[in-house]
C-alpha cells in the first residue's frame, strides 16, 4: 500500500491511482493545492502495484549521450502561437499522420490545467503553449497503454516526473511509444493559480488564458488573460506577480525542491526548452521571436528529428554552454524560506501586494546576510594584521 510520509517523496504522478486493480486511490488536494493518493484500505488487496509503478521509490539511472540543437518550426504562424520555437506542432503533427495519439497538457472549461489526448491536427492547439500549473495526469496512463496495445503510435508529452510516472506505469518498452518532456523549473499550486485567476478575473468569466503571449516580443513575453465581456488583462511576464512567485519558489510541489529529473541525461526520446542566452551562443538563430532547445536523447529521438528536419531551422550546438542560461535543466529549484509566509497569507492580502513585499523582504535579508559577511571577512583580515 502507498503511504506518503514525506511530500517531497510525491510528484503527484498519478501512476498509483491507475494501475490499482481495486480502483481503491483517489488523488486528493491536499491544504497547498496538489494532488496525493489516498488509500481506501478497505478496498485495498495488497497486491503492491501502485508501489512497484511509484518513480520515486524505482529511479532509473540513464546513459546516454543527447545531442543538442537550436530551433524553429519554418511555419511562422505556429512558431509565434507556441512558447518557443514551435518544435512540439511539428512532432505531434507526424506522429498524428501515422494515425496515431497525442497527449498533453490542455485547459479545462475552468482554465485549470489537465492532460488529454487528440487524434486530430486541428486539435493540437490544445496543448500549445507553456501553462504554469502542475496538470492533473487522471486516466492518461492508463488511456495511453490502450492505444500502445492497440498498435497506434503514441506520443506523450509532460514534465519529467510525468514521464517517469508513465514508464514505470507501463512497466515495458513500446516500440510505438514516443516520449518528450521538457525542462521544467517546477510546478505550481493549482489552489493558487485558482486564487490568482479570481484576483485577475474581478467576478468576470475568463475565455482565454496565454501564459506566454509573444506580442511584447518573446523575452519579454506576457501573461494574458482574456474575458468574456471583451476586455482583457495583459502584463509583461517578470513584472507580473503571479510569474515572479513561480520564478522565486513561492509556491512550487515540494518534490520540486528535491526533483530527483535535473539532469541531461532523460528518460525521454526528446526535450523541448526555450534557448535562454541565444544571443550570446547562436546569435544567428535569434530574432526574438523564439528558439527552442531541444535534446535527442534516444535512437527514437533521432528518427523523428530526421523526419522534421525539412520543416526547421537548426544548428547543433555544444549542450553545456546551451543550457547555461536554463539552470532549470540541471539543477532543481531552491526552497523559498519565505514560502510557509507566503501560504499563511495568501488568501488574506492582495495577490500582487504580497508577492512584491515578500520578494522585498527577501532581497533586504539577502542585502543584510551580504554585509554581515563582509563584515567578518574584514574583521578576520584586521585581526590577521594586528596578530601579525
Amino acid at each position: 500500500m502507498i503511504k506518503i510520509v514525506r511530500k517531497e517523496e510525491c510528484t503527484g504522478c498519478h501512476g498509483c491511482y491507475n494501475v490499482c486493480p481495486k480502483k481503491c486511490i483517489d488523488m486528493n488536494f491536499d491544504e497547498e493545492g496538489f494532488l496525493y493518493p489516498s488509500v481506501d484500505s478497505d478496498k485495498c488487496v495488497e497486491c503492491g502495484l501502485c508501489e512497484k509503478v511509484c518513480p520515486i521509490m524505482h529511479t532509473v539511472e540513464v546513459e546516454n549521450t543527447p545531442v543538442a540543437l537550436g530551433c524553429y518550426n519554418k511555419d511562422e504562424k505556429i512558431r509565434m502561437d507556441s512558447s518557443s520555437g514551435g518544435i512540439f506542432t511539428l512532432i505531434s503533427e507526424l506522429v498524428i499522420k501515422s494515425g496515431g495519439v497525442v497527449f498533453g497538457a490542455e485547459f479545462d472549461e475552468n482554465y485549470n490545467v489537465r492532460h488529454n489526448y487528440v487524434d486530430n491536427i486541428q486539435d493540437l492547439h490544445k496543448f500549445r503553449g507553456s501553462k504554469y500549473v502542475q496538470s492533473t495526469i487522471g486516466n492518461s496512463y492508463y488511456n495511453a497503454k490502450q492505444f500502445l496495445e492497440q498498435g497506434r503510435k503514441v506520443l506523450f508529452s509532460g514534465t519529467p516526473c510525468q514521464i517517469a510516472g508513465l514508464k514505470r506505469y507501463l512497466q515495458k518498452d513500446y516500440d510505438n511509444l514516443i516520449c518528450q518532456d521538457i525542462v521544467c523549473h517546477g510546478v505550481p499550486s493549482t489552489y493558487v493559480w485558482e486564487h490568482y485567476k479570481k484576483f485577475i478575473a474581478n467576478g468576470r468569466r475568463i475565455s482565454g488564458v496565454k501564459f506566454r503571449d509573444k506580442s511584447t516580443g518573446w523575452k519579454t513575453y506576457s501573461l494574458q488573460i482574456a474575458f468574456d465581456d471583451g476586455s482583457s488583462y495583459k502584463d509583461i511576464g517578470n513584472e507580473n506577480s503571479y510569474i515572479k512567485g513561480f520564478v522565486k519558489d513561492f509556491y512550487l510541489r515540494p518534490s520540486c525542491y528535491e526533483c530527483k529529473y535535473k539532469t541531461l541525461h532523460r528518460e525521454s526520446d526528446i526535450t523541448l526548452a526555450d534557448f535562454w542566452g541565444i544571443e550570446a551562443n547562436e546569435p544567428e538563430l535569434d530574432d526574438n521571436k523564439g528558439t527552442s532547445l531541444i535534446f535527442i536523447n534516444s535512437e527514437s529521438g533521432n528518427s523523428i528529428l530526421e523526419d522534421i528536419k525539412k520543416n526547421i531551422i537548426f544548428k547543433i550546438v555544444d549542450i553545456e554552454k546551451a543550457v547555461a542560461f536554463n539552470p532549470s535543466a540541471f539543477k532543481g529549484a531552491l526552497y523559498n524560506k519565505k514560502r510557509a509566509n507566503f501560504y499563511k497569507k495568501y488568501e488574506k492580502i492582495e495577490f500582487d501586494l504580497l508577492i512584491n513585499k515578500l520578494i522585498r523582504e527577501s532581497f533586504k535579508n539577502k542585502m543584510i546576510s551580504y554585509f554581515i559577511n563582509e563584515k567578518l571577512v574584514i574583521k578576520r583580515q584586521l585581526s590577521k594584521i594586528i596578530f601579525k
